[in-house]
């Protein structure tokens, strides 16, 4: 919920955004503003999924963003557990977002 529509306005803000997620959408967004202001030599990542992330196997490739929310050719935002999963340890392995925030969807 915390990534970017448009500049400074985030998804959470947009009218359609569900309900029933808002209050952790908003509580994650104030947990990256925590990290991001935080004055530590710990290396953190922020990893911001898809709009939708569902159960189920590797689609195949996952694309990496930053704060702006993306969306695929058919103007989804999605992806797997599993590849969220995988972008994650991808992310530990390689560490090449360091202090950062990146989303992940495909």
């Amino acid at each position: 919920g915390s990534l970017e529509v448009a500049p400074g306005v985030t998804l959470v803000s947009s009218p359609d955004f569900p309900a029933a997620y808002k209050d952790e959408a908003l509580a994650q967004g104030e947990a990256l503003q925590v990290f991001r202001a935080a004055q530590t030599a710990i290396n953190w990542t922020f990893v911001s999924p898809a709009a939708e992330i569902y159960p189920g196997e590797s689609e195949g490739p996952y694309r990496l963003g930053g704060d702006s929310f993306f969306t695929d050719a058919n103007g989804q935002s999605r992806i797997s557990v599993t590849d969220y999963a995988k972008a994650m340890v991808d992310e530990a392995e390689k560490g090449t977002h360091p202090n950062q925030r990146i989303s992940v969807a495909y």
